[in-house]
């Protein structure tokens, strides 16, 4: 599904090259369940941006469904990621003008053309799922953190996805909270059909998902160090 072949992402501060990472090769198939492991300024992060398309490699290629998407525009990539990825974060990144039901609907009012799906018969399904649906008319800063992350999977989820990367998403949570959303993470993997990359500096966290990349100084390693 997702193949990254000599992948490089190089960031320059001043003069000075930086290498977040390199010689990335990592093949990710449909409906995996994948732990991104690593400390904090590993590259993992990095990784995960490529992988969600929205950084384009220095050097490398990368395939998605078997089509190389490393040198598309930005506007295009936009389109690709609309329908094809959703984004789960440690900070969730609601907007809090706008009320729980209107964060989840977010995605539809950037995607182009006409929606296959009731966008409002979705989210309210989604809510529900979720157990958030009295929660609709709240704004996101009148609800729990637990509450909050589960609004953030709802949105990701809105345009059906086939992929939900997912950056240290119980990093701002208790543990029994972290540990439900690692169960709802199980769940749009199993349930959904939905490929999951997980992101996170935690070997408790990782250890959830059904395979683990490890990534130290921008490479993949054979362990965690």
């Amino acid at each position: 599904m997702i193949k990254l072949q000599d992948v490089c992402k190089s960031y320059f501060l001043g003069d000075t090259e930086v290498k977040a990472v390199c010689d990335i090769n990592l093949e990710i198939k449909d409906k995996e369940f994948i732990g991104i492991l690593g400390s904090s300024g590993s590259g993992k992060s990095t990784l995960m941006y490529l992988i969600g398309l929205l950084e384009h490699p220095t050097a490398g290629k990368i395939f998605l469904e078997g089509k190389d998407v490393s040198k598309l525009s930005d506007d295009t990539l936009s389109k690709i990621r609309n329908k094809t990825v959703g984004f789960v974060f440690q900070s969730f990144n609601l907007i809090n003008k706008y009320t729980v039901l209107e964060n989840v609907l977010l995605p539809t009012k950037y995607a182009k053309g006409i929606l296959d799906f009731d966008a409002i018969k979705r989210a309210e399904e989604l809510l529900k799922k979720f157990g958030i649906w009295d929660r609709r008319d709240f704004f996101p800063n009148k609800i729990s953190g637990g509450q909050q992350q589960r609004v953030a999977i709802a949105r990701a989820l809105m345009m059906k996805p086939k992929i939900i990367m997912a950056d240290e998403p119980t990093g701002n949570l208790d543990s029994k909270t972290g540990d439900e959303i690692l169960d709802i993470m199980e769940s749009l993997n199993k349930d959904f059909g939905v490929t999951v990359i997980l992101v996170t500096h935690e070997k408790d966290v990782a250890n959830r998902t059904k395979r683990k990349i490890y990534i130290k100084d921008g490479q993949m390693v054979g362990k965690y160090l």
